[in-house]
């Protein structure tokens, strides 16, 4: 494959784009619950969104997450067959460093859930299991996410989907990088529960 060709960089910039919309950003100031890049961590996923009380609008920030990776990963499947492995990281990458808010998004969780679910919904059956059953145990949402995203491509490997272990391990590697500052707070016991204010 190759990735200099038009149809790929046209993958990559349509997924890059799709994976980009800050649904939570977009929801918060619609619905008036202020500018959520000022509120909790300043985080623009839904466990952020949760912080400001409107459950409903963290759910559907959830939502619309998950489904702009799994919609970028079907959208190249079934226009570019092949490429939808390179859809998927190009979609969490623009959850993760958004053009239109200086490169500082989301932390990826609820993006690589859809894009795992794209790529072969076991996947994603084994992603979203690990991810409530973490959560469901700890109530620590962090811990959740990088727990599931260590086992997607265990279970890419394991469900016989070889093809999307590596980038879902590369994915997965992102998102670990971009929950260092949860990391510690988890070896330090500081990490706030869901339900906290802060974190």
């Amino acid at each position: 494959m190759d990735i200099a060709s038009p149809p790929v960089l046209g993958v990559l910039v349509g997924a890059y784009l799709l994976g980009s919309v800050p649904f939570g950003l977009l929801l918060t100031r619609l619905f008036g619950a202020g500018d959520l890049r000022a509120i909790g961590s300043g985080n623009i996923g839904a466990t952020n969104v949760l912080r400001t009380g409107r459950k409903g609008l963290a759910a559907a920030t959830l939502l619309l997450d998950l489904a702009k990776g799994a919609a970028a990963v079907l959208i190249a499947r079934t226009w570019f067959p092949g490429t939808e492995a390179l859809a998927a990281f190009a979609a969490v990458i623009g959850h993760c460093f958004p053009v239109w808010l200086r490169f500082n998004g989301g932390k990826g969780v609820a993006t690589t859930m859809g894009v795992s679910l794209g790529l072969a919904w076991p996947i994603g059956l084994a992603y979203a299991l690990v991810w409530i059953g973490m959560l469901a145990a700890t109530r620590i949402s962090s811990l959740g996410g990088l727990s599931a995203v260590i086992a997607a491509p265990i279970a890419a490997l394991l469900l016989g989907y070889r093809d999307y272990a590596a980038v879902l391990a590369l994915i997965g590697l992102l998102v670990i990088w971009l929950h260092r500052a949860n990391i510690a707070r988890l070896r330090a016991g500081t990490e706030p529960r869901i339900g906290s204010k802060k974190g």
